[in-house]
């Protein structure tokens, strides 16, 4: 099994939290920034950790794609991304025409910086504006505002024009508090007239621990019902596929040659390098966590951490480095659908199993939600997409219960 050519870095830092947020991320106001702003002695410093991190891990392959997350890693100098780069090309190397991430927020950088970048060798940006609407902005508790967002999509589109920057993805929230679908397509034709390559359109979800849970706990926070958030769905994958934009995973959609690659390591089940606090790596089909906290982070790279095992002989030979579970469920969020029986036969389950399932599925695929076609598994764009937590529940409900009673 060969070892992971992707990497991801994480960014901890950001200006507020937004109220949705469960993320690993590090607040430092709505100033902050690496270049010397309030803050910076704290990002300096989380950054000789990750260098140290990259410094020490498993030797690998050049690497084909590298995600800068976070947080908010555009309020990194141009020069502190590229010596992250450095550290990177010197352990592992890049590949030509390795695809190389930076995730960006709105308010955080200016035409300046976004050159910076890109001479640093950034060739995809994913920039986080999630609504063009200042009050559902605001509402998210989110630091731009439409202006900004419009500026930034400015930029991005004249840097591709020009033959800087490769490609760019917009990311938009749906399913938001008091959101109707009239609102919603509004904001749908906005991201379109400005010409992303790629759109993530991501469901709110509202994560245990952040301010939206505390107001849906108190019964303030009107969320659209499921037959809404259906219709969201279906309004948000009709009016992208007319612009021309491919669905090919639940929340993304692309115009052709523009899908993440990035992403596509993470729904394909290939092992991949993670640093930073908060990061998960999966190398040869270990999973291994970084603690959440800066503090916990040193003290885990003091220790030092182990190293990932090797294969082992209980590898499947199918290529799948994620729990056959986790495989069903990045599977089919996209669009091609999994190998069941690749699935099935690296569980240890046969045929008898798999048949036994379909019927457990019977009424989805009846309802033409779930297709099944030979060896291939997927869900109906776009209906069977908009409803896939139903479909998914099931299907993970009957595989652990399988899994756990043993042959």
């Amino acid at each position: 099994m060969p070892a992971p050519r992707a990497a991801y870095l994480h960014i901890p830092f950001c200006h507020r939290r937004c109220f949705y947020c469960d993320f690993a991320v590090v607040p430092l106001g709505d100033r902050a920034d690496g270049a010397g702003g309030s803050g910076a002695a704290s990002i300096a410093a989380y950054l000789e950790l990750l260098h140290a991190e990259i410094a020490v891990s498993p030797p690998g392959p050049p690497l084909s794609t590298v995600y800068l997350g976070g947080g908010t890693p555009s309020m990194l100098t141009p020069a502190q991304v590229a010596a992250l780069l450095a550290s990177l090309r010197r352990r592992y190397g890049l590949a030509p025409g390795a695809e190389i991430g930076l995730e960006m927020d709105p308010a955080s950088f200016d035409e300046a910086r976004l050159a910076g970048y890109l001479a640093a060798g950034i060739n995809r940006v994913s920039l986080g504006g999630q609504s063009f609407d200042d009050a559902v902005l605001a509402s998210l508790g989110r630091r731009h505002r439409g202006a900004d967002l419009l500026q930034a999509c400015h930029w991005l589109r004249r840097a591709r024009r020009d033959g800087g920057l490769r490609s760019w993805s917009l990311d938009l929230i749906q399913a938001l508090p008091a959101q109707t679908l009239d609102h919603w397509g509004e904001q749908l034709r906005g991201a379109i007239a400005e010409g992303p390559p790629h759109l993530s359109i991501y469901d709110l979800i509202v994560e245990p621990g952040t301010v939206f849970a505390r107001r849906q706990a108190s019964g303030r926070l009107d969320l659209p019902d499921d037959d809404l958030a259906a219709d969201l769905m279906e309004l948000t994958q009709r009016l992208l596929s007319r612009a021309g934009y491919g669905h090919y995973e639940i929340s993304n959609y692309a115009l052709p040659g523009h899908a993440s690659r990035h992403n596509r390591v993470y729904w394909s089940g290939a092992g991949w390098w993670g640093f930073g606090m908060g990061a998960t790596a999966a190398p040869w089909g270990h999973r291994q966590a970084r603690p959440r906290t800066r503090e916990a982070y040193a003290a885990w790279l003091a220790s030092p951490p182990p190293s990932p095992p090797r294969p082992s002989p209980l590898a499947t030979g199918t290529g799948a480095l994620l729990p056959s579970d986790e495989l069903w469920l990045v599977g089919l969020r996209r669009r091609e659908g999994v190998d069941a029986m690749a699935l099935a036969a690296a569980a240890g389950l046969g045929p008898a199993d798999l048949a036994e399932l379909r019927t457990h599925l019977a009424g989805f695929e009846a309802a033409g939600l779930l297709l099944v076609e030979g060896r291939r598994w997927r869900l109906c764009d776009p209906c069977g997409l908009a409803l896939s937590n139903a479909v998914l529940r099931e299907l993970l409900t009957w595989w652990e219960e399988r899994l756990d009673a043993g042959p």
